[in-house]
């Protein structure tokens, strides 16, 4: 085994509708980062259909995993362990990637690394801004999660908020289907948006009695659907884009207002955000304004790093690979695992 200052991780990602397979060394450095993604193929259905979607990874993931040691050079035997998500998630696509990463340890007698799922979303910054480090706030934003986050340490996690119903994609994608837009949601109210007027429609912005720093976008959502509903009892015409402007503002105003309000109410200089709904251009531009404003350092990562991909996993899986962490043949998937349990 190789000592910890040269670490190369190989990553899989199979919790959802992309297979991914990665190589990272000392989590940090991206050799390489293969993604097969499904969503032309949900697309079909309006969103994401598990029996499919576990299908697919199990057509795909030797693919990926080949590819990825391929493109980065590399064979199983300058792999030092193997990083897996296996929760939170759909169980079958979480089960495909756990099976290929034990068959793979077992067979090679790598060690193996279980990762979670929002933890690998955290650890995406790392991999694009080498001067970030514990402690910081991080937002982390897609489509099965919105918690707020601090992070203490490497693999060490607060939470601060979470979503008490909807998270802020899966909102996304159940307005962008009542407007028409079809799936994915996220990126096709963000193109429209940019189209259309924020103050055109004024929807409500939920506060969480007693939790100050929760979020709960169901409201939001149904405000949404029942103004669709009102224009088309009224014969009206709505403009979708005005809609779509509308609705976003409400969700950008509520996440960066509680975020902000934690990082000034605990005194943290660093904000991080992760997660598909992070590659959300409004989100980004507004989170650097107020970022800016309060002399906060401000890290986000690429718009190919926010959604599902293996590099993050692989960065997560050398965090917890250095600090002693194994899992045994045993591993299985945990579809709702928490953030911080083991």
């Amino acid at each position: 085994m190789k000592e910890n200052k040269d670490v190369t991780i190989l990553a899989i990602e199979s919790s959802c509708d992309e297979t991914a397979a990665a190589v990272v060394r000392n989590g940090r450095e991206v050799l390489s980062n293969v993604i097969s993604s499904q969503i032309d193929l949900h697309k079909l259905y309006g969103g994401v259909v598990p029996e499919i979607a576990s299908r697919k990874h199990i057509e795909k993931i030797n693919q990926v995993i080949e590819e990825a040691l391929k493109e980065a050079g590399k064979t199983l035997d300058d792999i030092d362990a193997i990083g897996v998500t296996y929760g939170p998630g759909l169980v079958g696509a979480l089960l495909v990637g756990v099976a290929a990463a034990k068959a793979i340890a077992w067979a090679r007698k790598i060690p193996l690394v279980g990762v979670h799922h929002i933890e690998g979303h955290i650890s995406a910054n790392y991999i694009e801004h080498l001067d970030l480090e514990p402690p910081f706030l991080c937002l982390v934003a897609s489509g099965g999660h919105t918690h707020l986050v601090k992070v203490e340490d490497y693999g060490k996690y607060e939470i601060l908020g979470r979503t008490r119903d909807d998270a802020a994609g899966e909102a996304y994608d159940k307005v962008a289907r009542a407007i028409g837009l079809g799936y994915p949601g996220g990126p096709k109210i963000d193109r429209i948006a940019k189209e259309g007027n924020p103050d055109a429609v004024k929807f409500p912005k939920a506060k969480v009695d007693g939790a100050e720093y929760d979020f709960s976008f169901s409201g939001l959502k149904s405000a949404v659907l029942n103004y669709i509903n009102g224009c088309k009892m009224k014969g009206e015409s709505f403009d979708p884009a005005d809609l779509a402007a509308s609705f976003q503002k409400a969700v950008v105003e509520v996440l960066v207002g509680n975020s902000m309000k934690a990082a000034e109410e605990l005194g943290i200089s660093k904000f991080a955000i992760a997660g598909g709904v992070a590659s959300n251009s409004a989100l980004r531009a507004a989170m650097i304004e107020a970022c800016e404003k309060r002399k906060m350092k401000f890290y986000r990562p690429s718009p190919i790093l926010c959604t599902d991909n293996a590099a993050m996993i692989g960065a997560a899986a050398y965090y917890e690979y250095i600090s002693g962490a194994r899992a045994g043949l045993d591993l299985n998937a945990v579809p709702n695992l928490k953030l911080g349990e083991r």
